[in-house]
């Protein structure tokens, strides 16, 4: 019985915690710092399908999706461009890559008809296109031009 009393009298009272309440502006901006720290991290472009598509597009402020396929000749041509570009823009853009024969259902919603097609989504929206193998340089104007205008 006097190992129980000691017991009672060695437990700490609770401590008084102080709470902040946050805006939903403050969340916001919390939710937006988070994710552009996680972005930067992404140096490689992530690999999006039916199932991880709609989230990667409407979680990610801008997205460029790289629609490609195995068998394409000029989308092997790009892709190392895409990885750098991805590193280069690390923060800034999300890359993803999407191939076109595990995910006819999207290719087909966005109306892709020839390969290599890049889509750029800006808050899940596609803003513009660009179809083929263009020199990084054309791609980086094209990206810069996107960023520049809408913001």
């Amino acid at each position: 019985m006097g190992e129980f009393i000691n017991a009672l009298l060695t437990i700490e009272t609770p401590k008084r915690v102080n709470v902040k309440v946050l805006t939903m502006d403050e969340l916001e901006r919390i939710r937006r710092k988070k994710l552009e720290e996680l972005m930067k991290e992404m140096t490689k472009p992530v690999k999006v399908d039916n199932s991880n598509f709609d989230e990667i597009i409407n979680n990610n402020e801008n997205v460029i999706v790289d629609f490609w396929a195995e068998w394409c000749g000029p989308c092997k041509i790009i892709a190392p461009v895409i990885d750098e570009l991805a590193k280069e823009y690390a923060g800034k853009v999300l890359f993803a890559k999407l191939n076109v024969d595990e995910a006819q259902e999207i290719a087909i919603g966005y109306g892709i008809s020839a390969i290599p097609t890049l889509i750029f989504f800006k808050r899940g929206k596609p803003v513009d296109a660009l179809i083929g193998v263009l020199p990084k340089s054309e791609i980086k104007r094209w990206i810069d031009r996107i960023l520049a205008t809408h913001k």
